[in-house]
């Protein structure tokens, strides 16, 4: 059934799609039932079947993005429209829409810039026993390495405030595109919030675009990146301290034998454990270094995105001008 979430506010709905042609029109056509306001925009990624027809034909506005990827398409997703509030899920039928209105109404209940829709069922997922396995190895890693804000970090179901769309700067490519947006809010310490929704199945004839190796990758590289990018002094310190315990490997036996011989016949092994803590000592200043300006560019990401206002659908109105302006001077007659 629809819902009201406020006359002056602007829905736009998300749906990255590539190959979807069996379930993206019903998709569609729920959001629109239950969110009658809004705009539903399908971004279809170089589909082989009938997925932009399909989508059109439910009501959605289509657009092509040639660029194959997920990030590619929220990229261009957030660059192109402008609305309110921001409703993103996938074309796949595995997030209902029926729980949109929940999760906008967290959003602005809790004056949050995004809120996340965690997979309630997403262990029994298509049989996918690699998928739920590796998604809770990487949500603690995630914790470990840059906060506990999220539960589940690879979730697709989230509604965000133009605030945030408008000031994150999208670089990845694939589906390490949800990764990158956890990253962002948590470095940056934005409000956020979280719903547990049912995660549903995919019907039959409709496969999983993702690879549990080849993405599992991907989005272990785009850890590292992103630490390396936001937290360079513990990216580099752990470079350190293993050219460290590496040099003092090789360096003790040498020491040993010189205090009781007064000789150092292992003289390539005393160079190589010199050069080792030579490392260590410049991946330990290039991380002290580089925290600066990683901190110095947090900075100028949170300026930026304090330079959007905070509406969440609030109109500014004019000024009453009535009973508070100045009388005016009576016009007086030219003598």
């Amino acid at each position: 059934m629809p819902h009201a979430i406020g006359a002056d506010l602007e829905i736009a709905v998300l749906l990255p799609c590539y190959n979807e042609e069996k379930t993206v029109g019903d998709v569609v056509a729920r959001f629109r039932e239950v969110l009658p306001g809004a705009t539903v925009y399908v971004y279809d990624n170089n589909s082989s079947d009938l997925t932009a027809l399909r989508a059109r034909s439910a009501g959605a506005v289509v657009v092509r993005e040639p660029r194959q990827g997920k990030g590619n398409v929220v990229r261009r997703m957030f660059a192109d429209i402008e609305a309110d509030v921001y409703v993103m899920a996938d074309g796949d039928g595995t997030y209902a829409p029926e729980d949109a209105p929940q999760l906008i109404n967290l959003l602005l209940t809790e004056r949050a810039d995004m809120a996340v829709g965690t997979r309630r069922g997403v262990t029994d997922d298509a049989g996918r026993a690699g998928h739920a396995f590796g998604n809770r190895i990487f949500n603690s890693l995630y914790k470990s390495l840059f906060g506990r804000d999220f539960t589940d970090i690879f979730s697709g179901y989230r509604a965000f405030t133009r605030r945030f769309v408008k000031s994150f700067p999208a670089v990845s490519g694939g589906f390490e595109i949800e990764t990158e947006m956890s990253v962002h809010a948590s470095m940056l310490k934005l409000p956020v919030s979280e719903m547990p929704l049912d995660y549903g199945r995919r019907p039959e004839g409709s496969s999983s675009k993702l690879s549990t190796f080849r993405d599992g990758a991907k989005i272990l590289w785009m850890f590292a990146m992103l630490l390396k990018e936001t937290r360079p002094l513990r990216f580099f310190g752990a470079f350190s301290l293993v050219f460290l315990a590496a040099s003092l490997g090789m360096m003790v036996p040498v020491l040993a034998e010189y205090f009781a011989t007064g000789l150092v016949p292992r003289m390539p092994t005393w160079v190589a454990a010199m050069a080792l803590a030579l490392f260590s000592m410049m991946a330990l200043v290039a991380g002290l270094i580089l925290d600066s300006v990683a901190r110095g560019r947090a900075e100028q990401k949170r300026i930026f995105y304090l330079s959007f206002p905070a509406t969440r659908g609030e109109r500014r109105r004019a000024p009453r001008e009535a009973h508070h302006a100045a009388p005016r001077p009576a016009p007086t007659k030219a003598a």
